[in-house]
């Protein structure tokens, strides 16, 4: 990897975790809980476009459980889950990007109920958190994901388009939230 590469990795890792930080505690009322909808966790899906998400995540979700006062059980297992579902979302890029949040959805809906009931001494039954966890990650990195798919695939187009990277026109611009093309998976 050449010295541009690096940069250009530590740099989109170092602002998703920024993003996930920001977005956790910005929503902490909904993002520290039993019932919890993490809208950061809809970041969870950028893996699918590039592995730099993955340390982001993974770095992320620890420095926010870190400030967001998780106990150490959490800041451990709870980040663990977010990495472990980073790389699921990596490993499914072969798919639809729809299914981009499946990874973050089963890795969290797997691991979070178990650090809530012993770490944090939650008694609800645990089928019960099964299902609090699998419902606030479908919406957050399931629905809220797709969104930011959309956006990321635009902005790619956009910005990062490898066939003319120097043109910046209006029109491109306008055309990057046309997502109808998206949605069908074409391709220009």
């Amino acid at each position: 990897m050449n010295k541009k590469i690096d940069i250009h990795y530590i740099t989109q890792g170092a602002i998703i975790a920024t993003l996930y930080v920001v977005l956790t505690l910005l929503f902490a009322p909904i993002s520290f809980s039993m019932v919890q909808v993490r809208i950061s966790e809809a970041l969870c899906v950028l893996p699918y476009f590039t592995p730099a998400a993955i340390p982001g995540l993974f770095v992320g979700c620890l420095i926010a459980n870190l400030i967001g006062g998780a106990m150490l059980p959490d800041i451990i297992f709870g980040s663990l889950a977010t990495l472990l579902g980073a790389f699921i979302t990596y490993w499914m890029r072969k798919l639809d990007f729809r299914l981009a949040g499946v990874g973050a959805i089963v890795a969290n809906t797997l691991i979070i109920p178990f650090i809530l009931r012993y770490a944090y001494g939650i008694k609800s039954p645990l089928i019960a958190m099964f299902g609090y966890i699998a419902l606030g990650e479908i919406l957050s990195a399931g629905v809220l994901g797709v969104f930011v798919s959309i956006v990321y695939m635009k902005l790619q187009k956009t910005y990062w388009d490898k066939d003319n990277p120097d043109d910046k026109s209006a029109s491109r611009i306008h055309r990057a939230f046309d997502t109808k093309d998206i949605i069908n998976n074409k391709k220009d």
